[in-house]
């Protein structure tokens, strides 16, 4: 039931949408206030092909309006065949029809770009494990053995896929599942470690006919369920290009939010394909922002952006939720954009340092320890 203050909040958004969300979408990037805008929960440092930005542009390009950022690259390599593409070679998934592979040097990559900041600028960064196979009963040794070899550095698991549209088929070895129990043992060492995890799981299938719609959201449900005590961030409230709200949607969501067993689950809204149908129209504004206000510390704010060249293109989905922004309470537009990326992130970050200094006898590789 929609309170009566809610129902203000709507009206408002609607409101916003026609006037004043326009002066907000038009406002030029680097005119920041005091303090920064954002935090960024969904962020990939390289691309499909292990090539992306050196962490030190980027942080220029974080500049004043973003404070802190969850840094992770891709863990997928796309397979160049000169026989299929010849010299085109692919750089995103979309470009070729062969197979992607998982690439566990990512994590080398990532730590090593972290380490090379200062210990100031570190500060700025939340650094996730991602160079693992969720079909791989050894996935959770990896992720140990990360943070054996990298101690100070990571905070959380993640973005990685289970069911995505176009993706998951074109992954070489098995079809990872939301019943594995290879995923159930990476979620428990997560747990233990105190490792935020960052999910990519489509919330229906693709094309899905009415009496399939909730098989993958069912699913996800039960592998949550199997793992109160491990913080979870489900991106992009599931949704994607062809994964479009259905009739439903905030309802499926509501089913995780009204539960308090679920209340380890969080969800993004990173993605400009997200933002699209968010924006959509003043009524999907609205309907989101009553949602975010019913559930203010359930939210975060990303911009799923992948190596950008420069801070207009890092940005731009920050300015395309202009009228989400000017729609909510400035308590829940706060929280959204930076209170709950702090909040989860330094819990995480307390909680893995303490496991490291219980389980890490020394730093790895040669490995410099990190000081968070």
């Amino acid at each position: 039931m929609i309170t009566r203050g809610l129902r203000q909040w709507r009206q408002l958004a609607i409101a916003a949408v026609a006037g004043c969300a326009v002066a907000l979408a038009t406002a030029p990037i680097g005119a920041a206030p005091a303090g920064f805008q954002l935090n960024d929960s969904h962020f990939h440092l390289t691309n499909y092909v292990q090539e992306g930005t050196d962490i030190h542009a980027f942080l220029e390009m974080m500049g004043t309006r973003v404070g802190r950022v969850a840094l992770f690259g891709i863990p997928l390599q796309q397979h160049w065949s000169y026989r299929v593409s010849g010299d085109a070679a692919p750089t995103y998934y979309l470009d070729s029809d062969t197979d992607l592979y998982y690439y566990s040097f990512t994590d080398a990559y990532i730590a090593q770009q972290y380490l090379s900041l200062s210990e100031e600028d570190r500060k700025r960064f939340d650094p996730m494990i991602t160079g693992f196979n969720p079909a791989d009963m050894y996935a959770a040794d990896h992720i140990r053995r990360v943070l054996e070899t990298f101690p100070g550095v990571f905070s959380g698991i993640g973005e990685f896929t289970i069911h995505k549209e176009f993706v998951s088929s074109k992954v070489s070895g098995e079809v990872a599942s939301l019943s594995d129990p290879a995923l159930d043992r990476i979620l428990d060492f997560a747990g233990e470690a105190g490792l935020v995890v960052l999910i990519h799981n489509d919330i229906h299938m693709p094309f899905a006919k009415p009496e399939k719609a909730r098989v993958y959201f069912d699913q996800v449900k039960q592998l949550f369920a199997r793992h109160p005590n491990t913080t979870i961030i489900w991106a992009h409230t599931g949704l994607g290009r062809v994964i479009q709200p259905i009739t439903g949607h905030v309802k499926l969501l509501e089913e995780i939010l009204d539960d308090p067993k679920f209340s380890h689950v969080h969800f993004d809204i990173s993605w400009t394909e997200v933002a699209k149908y968010i924006v959509a129209t003043p009524e999907t504004v609205a309907v989101t922002a009553e949602l975010i206000e019913r559930h203010p510390d359930r939210f975060l704010f990303g911009t799923d952006e992948v190596a950008p060249p420069d801070q207009q293109s890092y940005l731009k989905i920050y300015d395309q939720y202009a009228p989400l922004w000017a729609a909510l309470s400035p308590e829940a537009s706060a929280k959204l954009r930076m209170g709950n990326h702090e909040r989860i992130f330094d819990a995480a970050n307390r909680k893995v340092r303490a496991w490291e200094a219980a389980n890490v006898r020394r730093a790895g590789s040669g490995a410099k320890e990190a000081q968070r």
